[in-house]
């Protein structure tokens, strides 16, 4: 058996035995080389979807019982459950993009979308393609690359996307949309804004926004638009950004200290996200 890629390190034994601890993502993302010969994916507590990079690479791989061959196809996912493993023979080395998704977030999705069949609702999966999910791999991927600007609230969010479509998938049903009307109550709606301005310097995450109304975040993730009219991530961005705009225009600090008083992870994110939403750079607004 082959050797766990050196980039995919051994996850914590916490993970292992099922117990996630409490500042684990909702969703992270790992891009892992997959060694040429019989390979073994590695155990993790979490799901982990697989998604293939690159050229096609013929592989053989062992379902239940019975050994079948296949191509993997750039953009092709696989599912892997948690605490399980899915064993490959590859003809040549590869790279696979690793979405790893907390079960509870899968759970918690189930339910807001009316799944409450016995047990783990998720299925193991091989070489499927969906659009939806490719877009969510590719804008993770691209948060990597780039140190994660959006912060753990935006992979926050497409965990709970990714959640909603694999389970739409597997149970071939759309996924659950907010009862007409029903939205967060006005006062939990201030509460959680006002907890928002409160702590924008911080890396604000779903859980920890969720528990401020009392609701599942699915729920929450659902009402909050339905009464802000914008998704959660979308609104804290957007605050981030008065905040700076407020700050340079008071021209009493530096553009280090504006953008970590926001909740920028950097200054030229910061530069980015003003000239998107407001078209200006933060010399305009300044001067």
């Amino acid at each position: 058996m082959s050797q766990r890629p050196a980039c995919y390190p051994e996850p914590p034994a916490a993970l292992l035995s099922g117990a996630m601890p409490g500042d684990l993502p909702l969703l992270d993302v790992l891009t892992s080389p997959v060694p040429q010969g019989r390979f073994d994916s590695p155990l993790d507590g979490r799901h982990v979807l697989c998604l293939h990079l690159g050229q096609p690479v013929p592989v053989s791989y062992r379902a239940g019982r019975h050994e079948r061959q296949g191509v993997r196809l750039h953009g092709q996912f696989c599912v892997v459950p948690a605490g399980s493993s899915t064993r490959w023979t590859l003809t040549q080395p590869a790279v696979s993009l690793l979405l790893r998704l907390r079960p509870e977030l899968l759970r918690d999705t189930a339910e807001a979308m009316g799944l409450r069949g016995p047990g783990d609702p998720l299925a193991p999966t091989i070489h499927i393609r969906d659009p939806q999910i490719e877009r969510i791999g590719w804008m993770m991927q691209a948060e990597e690359a780039d140190a994660h600007p959006g912060g753990r609230i935006f992979a926050d969010s497409l965990g709970v996307a990714l959640a909603s479509r694999l389970l739409a998938l597997q149970s071939r049903r759309p996924v659950a949309q907010v009862e007409a009307g029903r939205a967060l109550p006005a006062w939990r709606l201030r509460q959680v804004i006002e907890y928002i301005e409160a702590h924008l310097d911080q890396d604000l995450t779903l859980a920890e926004l969720a528990a401020v109304t009392g609701f599942s975040v699915s729920h929450f993730k659902s009402l909050f638009r339905q009464a802000a009219g914008m998704p959660v991530h979308r609104f804290v961005l957007e605050r981030r950004v008065e905040r700076a705009r407020l700050r340079l225009v008071e021209g009493k600090m530096s553009m280090t200290e504006i953008a970590l008083e926001a909740g920028f992870s950097h200054g030229s994110h910061m530069a980015r996200s003003l000239r998107r939403i407001l078209g200006l750079s933060p010399a305009q607004i300044r001067n």
